[in-house]
């Protein structure tokens, strides 16, 4: 029997009747009220249809995640150049991740105790959460204290009462910087609600609930440590089409207007510049320099009617003449010194 094979007309005949057979349960099943099998009727009972818009998705789109970790990016150059002011040290901040995750898993992956601090974003809704791991921010505290490069051991404590203020003065600098970042977005309201130091005992989001962790590597010298901003997803929700529209890129490639004009102007006039003024230049041997006592007179081929150099940053600008105003040393802005022609250069090197 193994050795036997079908021809080809046995093997229609064999499909013909399959598909006879076939048909004829449908016609039973049909002539019975079109009812179905109990299984069947079962399965169709139990589905639940449910509705899902495109538009608004449970977890945070590719798109809107590009486009937290574009603006993240520009906050962190900012935020890394005012905390190097603020300590007076080369602070690099930079952005390592942008990830979700649920607000469970990014609780029980920071350290106890740390810093935690619970913000409010107005308008958003809820709470957002800023965690600075304690391995960076008591070397900050540190160097704010006015100590040296090297920092002692790290302390395993919650913070006194000492340091929650001086913790309040790098997060107020963190959130003055991620308002800025988000103006182009929307407009925020940030202050920090509390500082705790236990971070399971804040619960500001059920603990399957999708969150956006924002994390940042903060270098001070040698020293390391990570920052982190959890944003909830229904703190942002509303918003995220405007992070999809990329709304924030197009406000900055916004043409200039009277408005943008003059606000840019208000904040030029309340720039700080260096102003140098050479009131006449020498060469002197280094004997006569170390020897110079107070009231010995330096000579210069300088004559005493020719206009001063008033340098602005750096660069040539006017022309002035010294004297006296109440009783302080003065100079007087006499001309304007012309700003260099651009095919000046060219030609002098051609010559």
């Amino acid at each position: 029997m193994a050795d036997e094979v079908l021809s080809q007309a046995e093997v229609e005949n064999l499909i013909t009747a399959m598909e006879t057979q076939a048909a004829r349960a449908t016609v039973a099943q049909t002539d019975n009220g079109g009812a179905r099998p109990p299984s069947a009727r079962a399965a169709r009972t139990r589905e639940k249809v449910v509705p899902y818009d495109f538009k608004r998705p449970e977890r945070v789109g590719k798109e809107q995640m590009r486009a937290l970790q574009s603006l993240h990016e520009g906050f962190g150059r900012n935020f890394g150049a005012a905390l190097s002011a603020l300590l007076r040290s080369i602070v690099e901040v930079k952005l390592t991740s942008v990830d979700q995750l649920t607000y469970g898993e990014f609780v029980f992956s920071l350290e106890n105790p740390t810093c935690f601090n619970l913000l409010r974003a107005d308008p958003l809704e809820g709470n957002l959460i800023l965690d600075i791991n304690p391995s960076i921010l008591y070397p900050i505290m540190d160097r704010l204290l006015g100590g040296g490069k090297d920092a002692g051991p790290v302390s395993r404590r919650p913070l006194t009462e000492i340091e929650l203020r001086l913790v309040g003065r790098i997060t107020s600098l963190f959130l003055q910087e991620l308002k800025h970042a988000w103006d182009g977005v929307l407009p925020l309201k940030l202050s920090v609600e509390r500082v705790e130091s236990n971070p399971q005992l804040v619960q500001i989001v059920p603990p399957n609930e999708v969150v956006v962790l924002i994390s940042f590597e903060l270098m001070l010298g040698e020293l390391r440590g990570m920052i982190n901003l959890c944003i909830p997803f229904n703190a942002i929700e509303r918003v995220s089409s405007r992070l999809a529209n990329n709304s924030w890129v197009t406000y900055g490639k916004s043409s200039a207007t009277n408005q943008t004009r003059a606000e840019l102007g208000k904040r030029l006039d309340a720039a700080e510049v260096e102003l140098v003024v050479t009131l006449a230049e020498s060469t002197i041997t280094t004997g006569d320099l170390i020897g110079l006592r107070v009231g010995d007179i330096i000579t210069t081929d300088k004559d005493v009617h020719q206009p001063l150099e008033v340098a602005v940053a750096g660069a040539s600008k006017f022309q002035a003449s010294a004297g006296a105003f109440k009783g302080c040393k003065a100079i007087r802005i006499d001309a304007a010194v012309p700003p260099p022609t651009p095919n000046a250069a060219p030609q002098a090197a051609g010559k």
